[in-house]
């Protein structure tokens, strides 16, 4: 037992120290808290403090900057509505001014309105006045028409007649006088400019005009050898005519072969296949088709070196490629003896020259000269006109407005609306009419000649006519009791108008009228 108790007694020291730590720990503790506590109310109530304090402050700060806010609002406003106050008086002195006016200017109207009524009554009694003056006038000249009538013996009408007759007729003599002045005046100037002119281009431009026809006979070393042509059969003979589309003529001419055909082409290429086939000696139809071949090749590639010979020669850039193969075709195309791709050569020289003498573009006056005749190159199943040709297929190669006119009117088609139209026109005209140039069967040279005849024939107060010079002149005689010395130079332009109109030639043709008077008597 006494050990126990000296166990026990320890451990309930101990345990009694240990509670009486703890609730000694325990006060400490609360008292630190209660201490903590206080401290934070306190740090709180100092800040609440404070921020009273801060909010006072700001609330007296914001007041006063409202209150300096609202006053200076006031002031503007009270600006503002002075400056309103200012205009509305500025608007209302306008008003009363414009007022003033308008009540003067109606014022002034008023008076105007008044001096108006007062006219127009002065007018109306004038007007009366004035209607019976002309009433008696009238009758006055009733009545001395029929005086003049009963002395005259003539109706009003009549008289009206003979007045405008003899009118006419002084008409017709001072427009005859006038227009001979102006034509001497003219030709003064005009005439001996164009001369000149036209002179020069052809200096420049001197080219050569032989009389071109297309080679249409192959000459051949024996007589054998147009058997070998013909072939077994005439089997050789049938394969080059249906290769190259012409016809063959082979008769007793000695040593020549004839090729007779319609397209110029044709018959080259056909020409140059028989040389060929003659050169060999070869000659079955499959060397024919070979060499036909060959004949093509080398026709066709000269056609395209003649366009492109041409137009380096004339200076003309930028035409299409198909164009200049169709420009080249001319080569193997004939105008009356007159080769055309020469002659459109030397037309653009012509027309280009004559553009740079008078200041206008030569380049499009050149370019136009070239494809004048262009129309020409197109094989004949081709329909229309070389003209009408020549329009599409200027057009379908996008040339200029400017190059499809003057096409259009270098033969008068349509009138020439420009200057580098006529200069197309009168270069052509000029490279037809040289001497040499082209060559006229006799059929149609007399069919124009009797033309120029009937026209001049036709005309009131024409006696005769004579086309002489090679129907470079239409010499008429003139009847001199029909037709007056004025009324002749109606009568030649007349002539001449008609010639235009009717008759296609080279060049021009002079009209001249012939009046002569004799009178004869005897002395017995």
């Amino acid at each position: 037992m006494q050990e126990v108790l000296t166990y026990i007694i320890p451990v309930a020291s101990a345990a009694v120290g240990c509670g009486i730590g703890i609730v000694s720990g325990i006060a400490i503790r609360k008292k630190k808290a209660e201490k903590l506590i206080g401290s934070a109310e306190e740090h709180a109530r100092k800040i609440e403090d404070d921020a009273k304090v801060k909010a006072a402050v700001d609330s007296q700060k914001v007041l006063l900057d409202t209150t300096k806010m609202a006053d200076q609002m006031r002031s503007e406003a009270e600006r503002i509505r002075s400056d309103a106050e200012r205009e509305i008086n500025r608007r209302r002195s306008e008003v009363s001014k414009a007022e003033n006016r308008v009540a003067q200017k109606e014022e002034n109207l008023e008076k105007k309105s008044e001096q108006l009524e007062k006219k127009n009554e002065q007018l109306d009694r004038k007007l009366k006045e004035a209607d019976g003056i002309r009433d008696e006038a009238q009758k006055a000249l009733e009545t001395q028409r029929k005086a003049l009538e009963d002395i005259a013996g003539l109706t009003a009408e009549e008289a009206k007649d003979r007045l405008m007759a003899e009118m006419e007729e002084k008409a017709k003599f001072g427009f005859s006088q006038r227009l001979s002045e102006l034509e001497e005046e003219f030709k003064e100037t005009a005439d001996e400019k164009a001369r000149n002119l036209i002179t020069l281009a052809i200096q420049r431009c001197a080219a050569d005009h032989v009389s071109e026809a297309t080679v249409t006979s192959v000459q051949i070393p024996n007589e054998e050898m147009k058997g070998r042509i013909i072939g077994r059969e005439g089997r050789n003979i049938q394969k080059l005519e249906t290769l190259t589309g012409v016809e063959l003529i082979i008769d007793d001419t000695p040593d020549a072969i004839t090729v007779s055909g319609f397209d110029p082409v044709r018959r080259e290429i056909a020409r140059l296949t028989l040389e060929k086939l003659i050169s060999d000696g070869r000659i079955h139809p499959a060397r024919i088709e070979e060499m036909y071949e060959k004949a093509r090749r080398e026709v066709e590639a000269g056609i395209k070196q003649a366009g492109e010979r041409a137009t380096f020669e004339v200076g003309v850039h930028g035409l299409n490629p198909e164009l200049i193969k169709i420009l080249g075709r001319l080569r193997y195309r004939t105008s009356y003896g007159q080769n055309v791709l020469k002659h459109s050569v030397e037309v653009a020289f012509l027309a280009g020259i004559m553009a740079e003498e008078l200041g206008v573009d030569a380049a499009t006056a050149k370019r136009a000269g070239l494809l004048h005749d262009i129309g020409k190159a197109f094989p004949h199943d081709v329909e229309g006109t070389h003209v009408e040709i020549g329009v599409n297929a200027a057009k379908k190669f996008k040339e200029s407005r400017e190059i499809i006119h003057a096409i259009e009117a270098h033969h008068n088609d349509v009138e020439p609306q420009t200057v580098i139209a006529v200069l197309v026109q009168a270069a052509d005209a000029i490279s037809a009419a040289r001497p040499g140039a082209r060559r006229e069967d006799l059929e149609n040279y007399i069919k124009r000649l009797e033309k120029l005849e009937e026209i001049a024939g036709g005309f009131h107060g024409v006696e005769k006519a004579y086309a002489i010079q090679a129907g470079r002149e239409l010499r008429v005689m003139i009847r001199p009791e029909d037709v007056s010395d004025e009324g002749m130079k109606v009568i030649a332009r007349d002539i001449a108008q008609k010639i235009k109109e009717e008759v296609k030639y080279p060049g021009q043709i002079k009209v001249n009228l012939i009046r002569e008077s004799r009178a004869v008597d005897y002395a017995k």
